[in-house]
């Protein structure tokens, strides 16, 4: 089964959107249990529009990865001062 794009991205919106109040980044793990029938390239080319469109970030501890709406959390205010 193809993904569709456009749905998958209001999927990973709206659960991202669902859990603000609680967390502003996600594990890349917790999109692939969105989508379980699809592969972990598929949803990851899906976030990587996201991205593009800059309705999502990218964040990386160097260790981790994570994912999160753009302009929510706590480093919002001071992403872009690099």
């Amino acid at each position: 089964m193809a993904l569709d794009p456009e749905a998958a991205k209001a999927t990973i919106l709206d659960f991202c959107e669902s859990k603000s109040k609680n967390k502003s980044k996600f594990y890349f793990n917790d999109f692939t249990k969105l989508f379980p029938d699809e592969k972990s390239r598929a949803v990851k080319k899906i976030l990587t529009m996201l991205v593009q469109e800059e309705k999502m970030v990218f964040w990386s501890s160097g260790s981790t990865t994570m994912y999160g709406l753009a302009g929510a959390g706590k480093q919002a205010a001071s992403e872009g001062e690099s």
